[in-house]
């Protein structure tokens, strides 16, 4: 079974029982995101995931790319795809209006987004770096940028990338080479190479625009020398039509583990005369405005994890109905399905947790880009920014690493056959490990969020989320039948709150120590998060069960599941807090010549 069946029945319940979407839609500029749209705009992309991106999965991953004569040739079936998509509108689901989107919340695009990824992520990495490049022209870029990009961009005619990476900086962008000359016309040539550069060659669309971060002439060194270029892959006229080829080209495309139908490219810039770019917004400003594309780039990655643990799960689940082997240990029934053994039952609902727990805390989090965006409240939209802030590498790093995580479970599942590429399942694995690296490593996301989000406020960001955990806690407690959900909740809190005061009484003095265990830190955060979303959905579950709505089986299993969470997934918890407050020193003072 390699079909992908999108998860509309769990992506409502959250919708409307955790991230608030009937709120959201109430907000200024979302008033279009009724009830009826939204369930037209989730079945459509399920039908379409489903019925035109799932189907080239497997076959994109044998085929993969080649560079032939300097273009990209992505694999059969990906170019009729494409056009599907894009006249179709889904790239400008969450674009502006005014340049031809349909402006439709955060909150909206954040599940279509996930069922592109699970249907065919190496497809579907495409697409939503279109929105990325879009929000850092409607901050930076000028009104004639807006004019001819946003429309090309909202419609799909044209692509976009970010071009950051270089052969020597990588994470460190400051030592970022690539020269930006400028000219008499007010433009830049622009000469160097960038390297992992995502689909920055292909036939998809008609041009394909790069925003390039270099260094012109004479700027200081490090990141604050850093200016952000728009260049295109053909030169555009004032009118929007497109010129001549830039002189730019892909030099090689990348042999990768996985993602072989999405082209990793080595991009050179001036060999010949420069390739013409033109400044976005003010010089030294380029990591600043990149910043934008990067973290809604981060949140998508983070939904590719989730959407890759999602189709595993369903594989693995449809495999353990089917597989028929051994005796069942209770009845003592021979040849029965797989999943009625123990231990597979186990792994079948730690994958059904993680996914259910990071798709929560996902979608909630795109709840909060709405509220920070429209909210009229100033301290409501304060509040959901400093949030979104908070735990935006959480939502990246947890997420990516659970979905390793569970894509691993899955093979475990299938046994010897999960092993063998024929099956499909070990393609997931191949897929989904890239997650955790690109866009930020689950190292340096904790390192973000420990210096840059706990130690600068002295965890004031911190203390109020966990008090807000504490209350849902405290909820579930004083409800007869949560109770189970609120008490480990409760102990969450004060694992958290006791690791994080530890961390910020010896983050600067001991700083070596504490970003030696910060992974083990923002895994404590992630489960804590998750074990918070649980218990609001065990919650919101059991409230409808005593009014007698909706499906009693599947309120039920909302409500055993995160018990389950906590009785098998969240006891993680203490031994990450035990790392962070207690493992550091020898991280610290290993001797290099003793590895």
């Amino acid at each position: 079974m390699n079909e992908y069946i999108a998860p509309l029945r769990d992506m409502r319940f959250i919708l409307g029982n955790l991230a608030g979407l009937p709120a959201i839609a109430a907000l200024p500029d979302c008033e279009e995101a009724t009830p009826d749209l939204v369930a037209a705009i989730l079945d459509e992309a399920g039908k379409f995931s489903a019925g035109v991106l799932a189907p080239l999965n497997q076959s994109g991953d044998r085929e993969g790319c080649r560079l032939e004569q300097g273009s990209v040739i992505t694999p059969a079936g990906w170019r009729e795809a494409y056009a599907q998509f894009s006249q179709a509108g889904w790239v400008g689901l969450a674009m502006p209006k005014a340049y031809g989107g349909q402006a439709l919340p955060k909150l909206v695009s954040t599940p279509v987004t996930e069922m592109w990824f699970a249907a065919n992520l190496a497809f579907s990495i495409l697409p939503p770096m279109a929105l990325g490049a879009a929000e850092a022209l409607m901050l930076a870029g000028s009104d004639a940028q807006k004019s001819v990009f946003l429309p090309k961009l909202a419609s799909g005619e044209w692509a976009a990338t970010m071009d950051l990476t270089e052969p020597n900086a990588g994470s460190d962008l400051g030592a970022i080479q690539t020269r930006a000359e400028p000219q008499p016309d007010g433009s830049y040539r622009l000469f160097g190479q960038k390297i992992f550069i995502t689909y920055g060659e292909h036939e998809l669309t008609e041009n394909i625009m790069h925003l390039v971060l270099a260094r012109i002439q004479g700027a200081p060194e490090g990141v604050r020398g850093i200016s952000m270029f728009l260049v295109p892959k053909f030169l555009v006229n004032p009118d929007g039509s497109i010129g001549p080829r830039n002189d730019m080209q892909c030099i090689s495309v990348e042999h990768k583990l996985g993602i072989h139908g999405s082209p990793t490219c080595t991009m050179s810039y001036g060999d010949a005369n420069g390739a013409v770019g033109h400044l976005v917004g003010e010089p030294g400003r380029g990591l600043e405005y990149m910043f934008v594309m990067v973290n809604e780039s981060r949140f998508n990655v983070g939904l590719q994890g989730i959407a890759i643990a999602e189709r595993a799960y369903q594989k693995a689940l449809a495999y353990s109905r089917e597989r028929l082997q051994g005796r069942d240990a209770a009845t003592g029934e021979q040849n029965v399905p797989i999943g009625r053994h123990p231990d597979v039952r186990r792994m079948l609902l730690v994958m059904r947790a993680n996914v259910m727990a990071t798709r929560m805390l996902a979608y909630v989090a795109a709840g909060w880009f709405d509220r920070a965006r429209h909210d009229p409240d100033p301290e409501q939209a304060a509040r959901c920014r400093n949030l979104v802030d908070l735990l935006m590498p959480v939502v990246k790093a947890w997420s990516t690493e659970l979905g390793i995580e569970t894509a691993d479970i899955a093979i475990q599942i299938h046994g010897g056959t999960g092993y063998v590429e024929e099956s499909g399942v070990a393609q997931y694995l191949r897929d989904v490990r890239i997650t955790s690296i690109y866009e930020g490593t689950t190292g340096i996301q904790a390192n973000d969020l420990i210096s840059r989000k706990l130690l600068r406020d002295e965890g004031m960001a911190m203390r109020s989320l966990i008090a807000e955990i504490r209350g849902v806690a405290e909820q579930s407690l004083g409800a007869e039948n949560t109770a189970q959900l609120g008490a480990p909740l409760q102990q969450l809190t004060v694992i958290l709150e006791q690791t994080m005061d530890w961390v910020v009484a010896n983050g600067r003095n001991a700083k070596a120590e504490v970003l030696g265990t910060g992974v083990a830190f923002l895994r404590l955060t992630g489960l804590v998060c998750g074990g918070w979303q649980m218990t609001r959905a065990g919650l919101a579950a059991q409230s409808q069960l005593e009014t007698g709505e909706g499906d009693a089986v599947y309120l039920r299993g909302i409500v055993d599941l995160a018990q389950f969470y906590f009785e098998h997934v969240a006891v993680q918890a203490a031994s990450h807090a035990r790392t962070v407050t207690q493992g550091g020193a020898i991280v610290a003072r290993f001797a290099d010549a003793a590895f």
